[in-house]
């Protein structure tokens, strides 16, 4: 029996069997727990054939953050079909092309706009949009995807600004969804090679430093023990964490040179 055990989990942001999501998917499977997916345009026919690679075929919702009557339209569904739900693991991030450019001047106010919209401001709606079912589960917990902040990273520029922003507002979100007892975390992970890696520059440099640096070692070909962190957040195991970072790194967000 897992700790998942009768717990409905919505996983965002799944586009192949290599990314994050899917492993979080595949591991809340595995303890006990029934998936729910959502994918958005060109995007939802792979979405869909890739959850059928998960022990039991999730259904998959559409869901296009940027639209609010996607969110409303979600709920709608999520509500007729399940009447609750017990997780939601928030795993969406895009910055375009510009954000990720060397030059960190080289965006325009439309693309870093894009780039807060999509990979932290989402987290907002989806969490007022879905609040009324978590209000019905059992210990509900609200998981989003992080990468450390606290740096400014070679070649992640605007995307890192992004991801500061969600810092922040998972804070504000734990303070408003703790009202209604819905807990809400950020796990930072390290570095893995995933597709949104591959339009990073210098990608490979993080893989040398956290190899090296990681007081437990890294191996960012293994998504396992980040998704062994989500699933714990979403169980029953932390009652009374909210508003927090768990970092998932090997240690590396701990040590200096």
């Amino acid at each position: 029996m897992g700790i998942l055990e009768n717990k409905k989990i919505l996983v965002t942001g799944i586009l192949n069997d290599q990314s994050l999501a899917f492993a979080a998917a595949r591991e809340i499977q595995a303890q006990g727990g029934e998936v729910l997916l959502t994918g958005f345009g060109r995007g939802m026919s792979i979405t869909t054939r890739v959850a059928n690679k998960l022990k039991d075929t999730p259904k998959v919702y559409e869901l296009d953050v940027t639209n609010q009557e996607h969110f409303d339209q979600l709920s709608s569904q999520i509500l007729a079909d399940h009447g609750s739900l017990d997780g939601v693991l928030h795993s969406i991030g895009f910055a375009p092309a510009a954000c990720l450019d060397p030059d960190m001047f080289a965006a325009s106010w439309a693309d870093v706009a894009t780039a807060v919209q999509v990979s932290a401001y989402s987290l907002a709606p989806m969490i007022h949009s879905l609040l009324p079912l978590l209000k019905k589960g059992t210990n509900p917990s609200v998981v989003a995807l992080d990468f450390d902040a606290k740096f400014a990273w070679p070649g992640y520029n605007w995307m890192g600004v992004a991801k500061a922003a969600l810092e922040s507002l998972n804070r504000y979100m734990a303070r408003e969804a703790g009202r209604d007892g819905v807990r809400v975390n950020l796990v930072s992970a390290g570095p893995l090679r995933t597709i949104a890696a591959k339009s990073i520059e210098g990608f490979a440099n993080f893989e040398d430093i956290w190899t090296s640096r990681a007081p437990l070692g890294w191996n960012v070909t293994d998504p396992e023990p980040v998704a062994k962190a989500i699933v714990a957040l979403m169980s029953d195991f932390f009652p009374a964490t909210t508003g927090e970072i768990i970092h998932v790194d090997g240690g590396f967000h701990a040590v200096g040179a």
